[in-house]
């Protein structure tokens, strides 16, 4: 993880955006990501790491999260990523482990299409 992604990550804690139990978390799928090869960094995971945390930290919180309509473009791009699709599935399911947050579907492809993108990006 870059420096600046560690940043934005620390801000986002500091700030009391998000509990420090989503921060410790998402920095741990950061880290994973990462092990694997994956160039982790702002630009490359800045919104994935932005959405995960205040998606996570809302659902913790209470705060209704609205369902959101995947349309025909989504599904076709996911369907193209279907190794997103199942990280993002792992990724959802972890949090409900780990944290006793259950990401809605709409989240979960969410999630999916950001895992997408940093597939696409050149490896570390």
């Amino acid at each position: 993880m870059d420096d600046r992604l560690a940043l934005r990550i620390q801000l986002f804690r500091e700030g009391g955006q998000v509990r420090p139990e989503v921060a410790d978390f998402v920095a741990a799928e950061l880290a994973a990501l990462e092990d694997e090869g994956r160039a982790v960094t702002e630009d490359s995971a800045g919104m994935l790491t932005s959405h995960l945390m205040l998606a996570l930290t809302r659902l913790l919180d209470g705060a209704p999260i609205g369902a959101f309509l995947t349309d025909e473009q989504v599904a076709a791009e996911l369907a193209g990523h279907p190794e997103a699709v199942e990280r993002a599935r792992r990724v959802s399911a972890r949090a409900r482990a780990e944290l006793g947050a259950s990401l809605p579907e709409s989240e979960v492809n969410f999630l999916a299409l950001h895992l997408a993108v940093l597939a696409q990006q050149p490896t570390s």
